[in-house]
C-alpha cells in the first residue's frame, strides 16, 4: 500500500477525532523549516526557455465570460501540435509564479491552502512546436522545461495508465500534477489531504478555462493506475505522487 492510500484512508476515516487538526503540534508550529516550494532539477537536465508573457501572440483576446461560457470537457482533438507560446501560457496558468513571498513561499495564478502549492507540473509531449516528443517536468521559478527524456511508445503507455482511456494518447500533450505532501503537511498536518484534493480542482479548472483561449481542450483525468502513472515520471509513489491528469489537444467547433 503506497503512502497515498494509506494517507488518504486516514482522511475518509468517519471517526470524528480523526479529523480534528491538531494546529499546536504540525512541523511549522514545532519550528521545523518550511520544505522547498519547487522539487530540485538535477543541474545535467537539458533546459528549455519557455516564451514569457509579452512574447504570447494572440493569447488573451478571449473574455473570461467566454471561456467560462463554452468550458467543457472535450475528448477530441485535431492533430494540430500546440505552439511553444500557447503550451507556455497554459503552464503559466495552472501553476506559473507571480510572486515570491521570501524564500519558502510563492503566489501562483492559482490559489492554494496557505500558499503552500504542492504540486509539480509534467507534461508528456506529443506534439508541440518547437519540442522534441518526451517527457518534461515545469520548472515554475524560472519558467522552464526540464527535458526528462523520451517515452517510447508514450501515446499506448499514458492509455493503458489510464485504464484505457485512448484519448490521451491523442492530445498533443498530458498534463500530469504530482503532489508533494511535505509542503502542506508542515502547516496543516494530518488535514493536509482535504485541502490538497481541494487544490488539485483549483488548478484543473484553470487549464480548462486557458485551453479556450488557445482553441485547445481538456477533459481532467481522476481515474488512473497509481503506480503504472508514477513509473511513467519516475516519481517514488511515497514523498511524490501523481494526483491529477489532463490530455489537451486542439479542437475544432464541433468537439464536446
Amino acid at each position: 500500500m503506497s503512502r497515498m492510500d494509506k494517507d488518504l484512508g486516514r482522511w475518509f476515516l468517519t471517526d470524528r477525532v480523526r479529523l480534528e487538526m491538531d494546529f499546536d503540534r504540525t512541523p511549522q508550529q514545532l519550528g521545523l523549516p518550511s520544505p522547498p516550494v519547487e522539487k530540485a532539477c538535477p543541474p545535467e537536465l537539458p533546459r528549455i526557455a519557455l516564451p514569457p508573457r509579452e512574447a504570447w501572440q494572440g493569447i488573451g483576446a478571449t473574455t473570461v465570460e467566454e471561456a467560462l461560457a463554452r468550458r467543457c470537457s472535450r475528448r477530441e482533438y485535431t492533430r494540430d501540435p500546440l505552439q511553444l507560446d500557447e503550451l507556455a501560457f497554459l503552464l503559466w496558468s495552472t501553476q506559473g509564479v507571480l510572486s515570491k513571498l521570501g524564500t519558502m513561499a510563492v503566489l501562483r495564478t492559482v490559489p492554494s491552502a496557505g500558499a503552500r502549492h504542492a504540486f509539480e507540473s509534467y507534461v508528456l509531449v506529443q506534439r508541440v512546436e518547437g519540442l522534441e516528443p518526451g517527457l518534461y517536468r515545469y520548472l515554475s521559478l524560472s519558467h522552464e522545461l526540464a527535458f526528462l527524456g523520451e517515452l517510447p511508445n508514450a501515446a499506448q503507455a499514458i492509455s493503458d495508465a489510464t485504464l484505457g482511456q485512448d484519448f490521451l494518447g491523442e492530445a498533443a500533450v498530458v498534463f500530469v500534477w504530482t503532489v508533494r505532501p511535505a509542503r502542506m503537511e508542515w502547516r496543516y498536518g494530518d488535514a493536509a489531504y482535504k485541502v490538497l484534493a481541494l487544490d488539485a480542482g483549483h488548478v484543473g479548472q484553470n487549464l480548462y478555462l486557458a485551453c479556450e483561449c488557445v482553441g485547445a481542450g481538456t477533459c481532467a483525468i481522476a481515474a488512473y493506475n497509481q503506480a503504472e502513472v508514477d513509473a511513467i515520471l519516475g516519481v517514488d509513489s511515497e514523498e511524490e505522487f501523481t494526483i491529477y491528469l489532463a490530455p489537451v489537444g486542439k479542437v475544432d467547433d464541433s468537439s464536446s
